[in-house]
């Protein structure tokens, strides 16, 4: 099934525009970490003795499957997921119209449009959507998970029980995908460092650029600009404080003036480039 959208115009066969690479672009082997981090979700899920797992967290669905869409507004909608199981096909379940974005990844065995039964989704629809849903894990369960038991990372409360009155048993994909991150591959500590550069450039730019006079929310938006424009993701949080609110910590940036002479601390919080997380306290 493919849905089909007017204002989506067709995709050309050539496409005519320059791009610029990301940093240690060219050090970092992408189909050699792909392959690991995929074989270590595969590895975890037979280690407890699970056959499959369905990821809805962005997250954990990049580093599966190194593939992102609307990551932050998937994170409270469930429009975009994907199915791992140990022995059987890598199944996307892409956001309506958006095949063409994941392509390219050859891990990826095949894309099908994402199934949605969220109320923001699908108003009134939500329960019939849900319905459909739940075929569609029975069906995978027919050859990819006979147990009838399946790892979840992220589920709303109806998900969760109409596949219980399915004798469906739904375990936290968490530990799996957690577990999976604790050893890191060559190609992984080559983003790490990339996600590091990225964050000491912001840093740097930060400091060169303070001034008394300009609002915490200014000098915040400095490391935000330098993360986007390095191909970086987002900021996980807003903790960035000066003067009198750099006691008692964990305050959120605002509209407050920095004066001259006052403190500044902030930390990074940043998902940078290749998903890379770097959270770094600096004052």
């Amino acid at each position: 099934m493919r849905f089909s959208r007017k204002i989506a115009p067709e995709f050309k066969p050539k496409q005519n525009f320059i791009t610029k690479k990301r940093l240690r672009e060219d050090e970092i082997d992408f189909d050699k970490l792909r392959s690991y981090r995929l074989d270590r979700v595969r590895k975890e899920l037979e280690k407890n003795n699970l056959e499959a797992c369905f990821l809805f967290d962005p997250v954990n669905v990049r580093y599966a499957l190194d593939t992102v869409n609307m990551s932050v507004y998937n994170m409270h909608n469930l429009t975009r997921y994907c199915f791992v199981p140990v022995n059987g096909p890598v199944i996307l379940y892409e956001y309506f119209n958006c095949e063409k974005l994941s392509e390219h990844l050859h891990l990826i065995d095949e894309l099908r449009p994402a199934i949605t039964w969220d109320y923001f989704s699908n108003g009134d629809q939500s329960e019939e959507q849900l319905k459909k849903w739940i075929n569609e894990v029975k069906d995978l369960s027919k050859s990819y998970f006979k147990s009838k038991k399946i790892a979840i990372d992220v589920l709303n409360g109806p998900a969760v029980s109409a596949l219980n009155k399915e004798q469906i048993q739904v375990v936290d994909a968490k530990l799996i995908l957690e577990q999976a991150r604790v050893i890191k591959s060559s190609e992984e500590i080559k983003c790490m460092r990339s996600a590091i550069d990225v964050a000491e450039m912001g840093i740097v730019k930060m400091r060169e650029q303070l001034k008394p006079g300009m609002t915490e929310n200014e000098l915040w938006s400095i490391l935000h600009q330098t993360n986007i424009e390095n191909y970086g993701e987002w900021i996980e949080c807003r903790l960035l404080a000066s003067g009198e609110r750099t006691n008692p910590w964990m305050q959120e940036c605002g509209n407050k003036v920095i004066q001259d002479g006052e403190l500044v601390a902030f930390d990074t919080d940043m998902v940078g480039p290749n998903d890379q997380c770097h959270s770094r306290n600096l004052s």
